[in-house]
């Protein structure tokens, strides 16, 4: 069948210019335009532009515009990598070098075939929180720690093509992609010059998605995956439902755009939009600047959507303005959107289903104490957390009654005490009214006398260099270190699970008692254990509300009717006394904030500082791996694949690892935070003769294969129902009930040749992109997981690693079969190939020679799902895919 040939050159901005244009296609016999939500006409932009007959066929492609329930193709313009994923998914491709030199063929045919861009953000810890060069003295740390990870990274920045490195230091990933990777448009300048096409981007951060505030459609990845797309292979996706979001009204006075988000993630959570892409339309968008644009889209995994789109407008093009980007890129951003139909649009547009926001009805929030979608009215926080300590934490004395002395301190600790305070995070940092606020309401409070808690450990991490430029020069910054908000260094530090060390007393005291001491962070994830282990509630504000908790101490204070403490006359000062309005806020950042100082740090944001430029890695065409490393091991991933896919079989004779609740997050099966001495990490740390003191993190391990086996399911929270009343990595082994850690009931199984298997409730994977939870398991052993709803990444992880995703049919559960994990399973049915959507038998043998049999959704959703479990995972698909090209 003939192509929609959609291929045209015309004019743009006074220059020939070749598009593969939607009114075009229209004009050919492409029916379905008109209506269509525009994330998704960005979507068939790419599908035209990569129609060849085999994989983007014309029906595909009619199908989509038709709205049909169909599997898609789609071809990112980039792939944008973090570290604590990237530098492991680097590593993975070192690892195929060799395996292709192994097979007599010339490791350099393994590149990226498309931009790579990786960003160092995530390896910085807070350990100096005060003095002088606290940036320096913190980097020096980063880089002593993690020096073979960061050398990994040049090695590859040295010997991979289409492949960059943002050194430690400069910031965190989503706003160096918002305020100068991100172009809306791209050019392509090498494999066909003059054409001009959408920046689309996949990242291996959830978050990645903060760059829809742009008008740039893109989401987050496992690292699996972008090492598929980076071997060339496409994303293979359900056409998704576009839900379209009407934004009317405007933000009352003092109302944040965290205030917004956190209001907005509750919502969309309710709603229900897994795999959903979200739409903002309306008038409200007139009045809501990219800032706030983006501080909504980054929360986007928060809800469980794929993507939250706001369109290319007037709002768009003064932020690229602001941000110092070229006058002929903006030219042709505004240009080509208008001639496209990617141009935001008053008119009607065919939304699966619409939701109502009247940015008028907002108030003060807060979001907690463990998930990021339980939005708490600021008034409402102490009954909320009085609520969690007995319902939760079965705690029945009163919040606050509770006193345990800390050595060296005059304050005596007590539940609900706030112990990390931190100003953190991509989405609200890339903010400037939100920092520049509560740099306001610092000056306001250190004029009225007050000061933070003592005990509290405070920082200041923005997300760009360019913050720190326009506190300093609006006079704000001095003000924040006096409350003891210092800038320790520019990175995702305690969001990202890098708060470092709490003092000496202080762990004394939360280590031996059973407080229930609080974080409260302006970051976007407050999963269990994963800010602080020792901070068992952890709630989630604005940075201005950050200060005011640091103030007050507690999150027992209402802070709309309770004094934040009192003036140098012993007058109570409230917190509405000190928060800054609007104009003030506007006010000072029309004398701070210019496009020449977004300029100037952008211009070396690619140079690293002197410990950077010390690193010299070895030019060699294949990684030299050092077998005494504990940061970087050879992965095992590619060794042994056979030339062909295995032969495929029903699964017999599963055993559970674990059986879990609801909201399982991708931070309790592999933590990315501290590493407990005694945990089965720990322990291999410790034989390797590591001192705790330099044991990092999970997180900065994953480089590490066997680290990465040994973190999962470690999470100090973890409740596993077949090891009731037990908190951390702890099951049975059976058929004995042999209590015993999962790392060590894996290795059981494993000796005795049984495959096995994780049960959860709903939400399962929920949080961040990690692929270490899918490595993970298939690590430990782990062919099926079955679960009442899966997130959506982490879904397409467990089948990047040829693990089985299977899902309870409505209204059954682990509850209603009355499983305790002494049982075995029989998944059958799928021996003679996987298909989307198809139903497998799952046979239940219980314990007492009882047997159930009960249907299972195979949650493979697309035929390339299919065709990689049959493979045995994406990997092992790389490697039979690899060009022949032979070494001289």
């Amino acid at each position: 069948m003939d192509s929609f040939n959609a291929k045209q050159t015309i004019d743009i901005v006074g220059k020939n210019r070749t598009i593969f244009s939607l009114p075009h296609a229209k004009s050919n016999g492409l029916a379905g335009i008109a209506k269509m939500p525009i994330s998704r006409r960005i979507l068939l932009e790419n599908l035209l532009r990569h129609e060849d007959g085999e994989l983007v066929t014309r029906e595909m492609i009619e199908s989509f515009t038709a709205n049909d329930s169909t599997a898609i193709f789609f071809y990112p313009t980039r792939l944008y990598l973090q570290d604590l994923l990237g530098i492991p998914l680097m590593a993975d491709l070192a690892s195929l070098r060799d395996a292709a030199a192994a097979g007599d063929r010339d490791p350099a045919i393994v590149n990226p075939k498309i931009p790579v861009d990786l960003i160092i953000d995530h390896s910085l810890m807070v350990v100096h929180t005060e003095g002088a060069d606290l940036e320096n003295r913190n980097q020096s740390i980063e880089f002593e720690r993690n020096q073979e990870r960061f050398a990994l990274a040049k090695w590859c920045q040295e010997n991979f093509d289409n492949f960059r490195v943002v050194p430690p230091g400069k910031g965190i990933m989503h706003q160096i992609n918002l305020e100068y990777i991100g172009q809306v448009v791209w050019q392509d300048d090498t494999t066909a010059p003059g054409t001009v096409f959408p920046d689309t981007v996949l990242g291996t951060d959830s978050h990645t998605t903060m760059i829809n505030g742009l008008g740039i459609v893109g989401w987050g990845i496992g690292g699996i995956e972008a090492e598929a797309a980076m071997m060339g292979f496409p994303a293979s996706l359900q056409a998704p439902d576009v839900v379209g979001v009407n934004l009317s009204g405007d933000l009352r006075e003092g109302i944040t755009a965290t205030d917004l988000v956190l209001t907005i993630t509750e919502q969309m959570r309710s709603v229900g939009v897994v795999d959903k892409f979200i739409e903002f339309f309306g008038p409200g968008l007139d009045s809501l600047p990219v800032p706030d644009r983006a501080t909504i889209a980054n929360m986007t995994p928060e809800y469980g959507a794929t993507c939250t789109y706001f369109p290319v407008d007037d709002q768009t093009i003064r932020y690229l303005h602001q941000t110092g980007r070229g006058s002929e890129q903006i030219a042709l951003i505004e240009a080509y959107s208008k001639a496209q139909g990617f141009w935001r649009t008053d008119d009607p547009l065919d939304f699966t289903d619409i939701v109502e926001v009247d940015l008028s009805t907002i108030g003060a929030t807060l979001a907690g104490p463990k998930r990021p979608h339980d939005k708490v009215p600021l008034a409402e926080a102490p009954d909320n957390f009085e609520s969690q300590l007995v319902g939760y934490y079965d705690i029945a004395e009163k919040a606050g009654s509770r006193r345990k002395h800390i050595d060296g301190e005059e304050h005596s600790l007590s539940d609900g005490d706030v112990v990390v305070a931190a100003i953190t995070s991509c989405t609200n940092t890339s903010n400037p009214p939100l920092l520049i606020g509560a740099g306001l309401l610092a000056k306001k409070a250190v004029e009225r006398g007050l000061s933070a808690k003592s005990w509290i450990k405070k920082s200041l991490a923005p997300g760009s260099q360019v913050v720190g430029d326009y506190l300093e020069k609006a006079g704000l910054q001095p003000y924040l270190d006096q409350l003891g908000f210092n800038i320790v260094g520019y990175g995702c530090t305690t969001c990202g699970g890098m708060a470092g060390p709490l003092s000496d007393e202080m762990t004394a005291v939360l280590e031996n008692t059973d407080l229930v001491c609080c974080a409260v962070l302006s970051g976007n994830r407050n999963f269990e254990a994963r800010i602080h282990p020792l901070a068992k509630a952890n709630y989630l504000a604005s940075p201005p509300l950050v200060i005011a908790y640091a103030l007050t101490g507690t999150i027992l204070t209402n802070l709309e009717t309770d004094p934040l403490g009192t003036d140098k006359d012993g007058n109570p000062v409230y917190l509405r006394d000190i928060w800054p309005s609007n104009d003030e806020i506007q006010s000072a950042l029309e004398g701070c904030l210019t496009p020449d100082m977004f300029q100037a740090r952008y211009a070396k944001v690619f140079e690293g500082n002197a410990l950077w430029e010390a690193l010299d890695p070895t030019p060699t065409p294949t990684y030299q791996w050092d077998p005494a490393s504990t940061y970087i091991r050879k992965p095992p991933y590619f060794d042994g694949v056979p030339s062909t896919p295995p032969t495929r079989n029903d699964i017999q004779g599963l055993r559970p690892l674990a059986m879990l609740g609801d909201t399982i997050t991708t931070d309790h099966i592999s933590p990315s935070g501290a590493i407990k001495r005694d945990s089965a990490g720990g322990l291999y740390l410790q034989e390797r003769q590591v001192p705790e003191i330099d044991f990092n993190t999970y997180g900065t391990r994953r480089s590490n294969f066997e680290m990465v086996e040994r973190a999962t399911l470690a999470n100090v929270r973890l409740r596993n129902e077949m090891a009731p009343g037990t908190e951390g990595s702890v099951t049975r082994i059976m058929p004995e009930g042999t209590e015993a850690s999962i790392f060590d009931a894996a290795a059981a199984y494993k000796a005795r040749g049984i495959p096995s298997m994780i049960i959860a409730g709903k939400e399962y994977g929920t949080g961040s992109s990690r692929d270490t939870a899918a490595k993970g398991v298939y690590l430990l052993g782990v062919r099926v997981v079955l679960a009442e709803s899966f997130e959506r990444i982490h879904r397409s992880n467990l089948v990047g690693m040829g693990i089985v995703p299977i899902q309870f049919m409505d209204g059954t559960n682990r509850e209603t079969l009355n499983l305790d994990g002494s049982e075995t399973f029989d998944l059958t049915g799928v021996a003679d190939g996987l298909e989307p959507g198809m139903t497998a038998t799952l046979t239940i043998n219980r314990a007492n020679g009882e047997t159930d049999k009960i249907p299972v959704r195979v949650r493979v959703d697309t035929g390339d799902e299919a065709t990689t479990v049959a493979h045995g995972g994406i990997l092992h698909r790389i490697v039979r895919n690899l060009p022949e090209a032979r070494a001289n």
